[in-house]
């Protein structure tokens, strides 16, 4: 019943009121469950961002980015990638795809498709199909499906340094414009932390190369020997810039290459290297440069025209001169084997100043030990003074005391003792002044004209043609003994032999000895190359140098290296003076 029209219960309007309350309590749900996950979202992302610039490594900062970024728009797979030169992908790194697929996908992208439109056009992408967009190019064989796509640009100041790649949203859904804002935030945060990752890198780097070059100047300094620590600057030079090999050319006045130290990979086949000019090396393409040079396939550089083969299997490659403005000494070169990543430039930025540095040590040390050369020959000269003015006399009045007293003697055998410890004196007399002269000879003008000189020259002038350096031995006093007529032959043998083994023996070591005693000069050339032909073919060559030993009564012979090795072994003997001739009689 109603009074004047109205409803005397209330029970309708109650009904409506509570489906009203339940309505405004599910959408309140609603809200509060947005804010929640809008909540948690901000706090991922605050977390992300703070685990990402705790990182100072470049690699593990990468790595957390790409890892955080899947996390904060639940996508099934993720990967950054970072532009090279060229505007191509030098560096990618994918998250959600397992080692085995990654191997059987096979290469990583490079940069076209879909992932090279953000390089060209480097703003945010998001797409709801990717194989609708212009630039998709498809997949790969065993490539997972992928539809949606979300990617945006990571900018180190105004540079940008590579691009997020985010695919497949979870539960089928499409990344939206909060996905979209989350992802560009994540960016900016890391464009931060990769920029304090790489500064700390590089102080880093400029930290171990000072190191290193304040080590290289402290051995050099304290006397270790030069081959050892260029071979100790190779390897810290490998170990920082992470090269397989490094190569260390040594450069002769005249800018011919006088040989080559190598560590690491492959460094047996560039070890000991002597050419007569550094064209077509990459050593004289360096220095045809003005700093460091960067080849990206020294395999199959055009530059590189002189024995091309040794850098098989190498791929990027850094060079640069080592010298001062007084002396240049060598080029020292890192390279890289095949497929690996190229010298980025922040890894070589500090290359120049850490061989300059070696440079200044190198001529340090030398100017050091040229120092202690002159103590070293005003010594000799000292000697040669005291031995001159001291014991030549003494022993040159004690002869004079023995002969005068023989006349005072009448046994003959005591007679006869004294005139041998006459004859004694006389010959200590020559060795003596022969000695003399040997620690004087360097303030001879007429070096050239010396034995043991000249044969050094005429080895160091064979290895352009051996393509190594010979070893020399010398014994006795070959700078005095031996008479100018005999060393020119000398040096005429050597040269024609060695001429010999470079066109026929197919050899990888010589060693030449010379040797003056006894009245004899006995001249040795040792090869590991083929040996004779069979039958005992004789060379024009070989015919020379045995009449060149006739010709002063010597003799050549040639046989075999020795039991069970390959070779040859030439020995040529020639009598010092002329037959009826005696030792130079001391002054009177």
């Amino acid at each position: 019943m109603s009074e004047g029209g109205r409803p005397t219960g209330g029970g309708v309007p109650r009904l409506r009121l509570d489906e009203l309350l339940d309505e405004l309590q599910d959408e309140l749900q609603v809200r509060i469950d947005e804010v929640r996950g809008a909540r948690d979202r901000l706090n991922g992302l605050l977390e992300a961002v703070m685990s990402v610039g705790r990182k100072l490594d470049l690699p593990q900062v990468l790595r957390g980015i790409v890892e955080a970024a899947v996390v904060l728009v639940d996508a099934e797979y993720g990967a950054l990638g970072v532009v090279g030169d060229g505007k191509k992908l030098a560096e990618f790194l994918p998250v959600g795809i397992s080692d085995e697929l990654r191997a059987r996908i096979g290469d990583l992208p490079s940069g076209h498709g879909i992932l090279g439109e953000l390089i060209r056009h480097p703003a945010p992408l998001r797409l709801a199909e990717l194989s609708e967009h212009p630039a998709s190019y498809g997949f790969p064989p065993h490539h997972p499906p992928m539809h949606s796509f979300l990617g945006v640009p990571i900018r180190v100041g105004e540079a940008v340094f590579g691009n997020l790649y985010l695919t497949e949203k979870r539960g089928g859904a499409h990344f939206d414009a909060e996905d979209e804002s989350v992802l560009s935030t994540l960016a900016v945060a890391a464009g931060i932390a990769i920029e304090n990752a790489r500064l700390y890198e590089e102080a880093r780097l400029r930290e171990r190369w000072l190191t290193a070059s304040a080590d290289i100047t402290s051995a050099l300094l304290s006397g270790t020997p030069r081959d050892e620590v260029l071979d100790g600057m190779l390897d810290r030079a490998r170990d920082i810039t992470g090269a397989d090999l490094g190569v260390f050319y040594l450069l002769g006045p005249a800018g011919d290459l006088r040989g080559s130290l190598a560590r690491g990979e492959g460094a047996a086949a560039h070890r000991g290297l002597v050419l007569p000019g550094t064209r077509g090396t990459l050593a004289g393409a360096a220095l045809d440069r003005d700093g460091p040079l960067t080849v990206a396939d020294v395999e199959n550089d055009r530059q590189i025209t002189v024995q091309p083969g040794r850098w098989k299997g190498i791929g990027p490659a850094v060079a640069v001169t080592v010298g001062t403005k007084e002396k240049l000494s060598g080029v020292l070169v890192l390279a890289r084997r095949r497929g690996r990543a190229g010298f980025a430039t922040a890894e070589v930025a500090a290359l120049p100043g850490f061989a300059g540095q070696a440079a200044l040590a190198l001529e340090l040390a030398d100017r050091r030990r040229d120092a202690e050369q002159m103590s070293m020959l005003e010594d000799h000269d000292r000697i040669a003074r005291d031995l001159h003015d001291l014991a030549i006399q003494r022993l040159f009045a004690t002869g004079m005391t023995l002969q005068s007293a023989r006349r005072f003697v009448d046994h003959p055998e005591a007679s006869e003792r004294l005139a041998r410890a006459v004859d004694d004196l006389d010959a200590t007399i020559k060795i003596i002044r022969s000695t003399i002269f040997g620690l004087r000879a360097h303030d001879s003008p007429a070096v050239g004209s010396k034995l043991r000189a000249r044969a050094v020259q005429a080895l160091d002038e064979a290895a352009a043609c051996l393509g190594f350096a010979p070893a020399l031995r010398m014994e006795g006093l070959i700078d005095t003994d031996v008479p100018p007529l005999v060393a020119d032959e000398v040096l005429a043998v050597i040269g024609e032999a060695l001429s010999n083994v470079a066109r026929h023996a197919r050899a990888t070591r010589v060693d030449v000895s010379i040797a003056a005693s006894d009245g004899i000069l006995t001249l040795e050339v040792v090869d590991d190359g083929v040996g004779l032909p069979e039958g005992g073919g004789r060379r024009s060559g070989l015919r020379n140098i045995a009449e060149r030993a006739e010709g002063l009564g010597g003799r050549m012979t040639v046989a075999p290296r020795g039991r069970g090795e390959h070779g040859t072994r030439l020995r040529w003997l020639v009598p010092l003076a002329p037959a009826g001739t005696g030792p130079t009689p001391p002054p009177g």
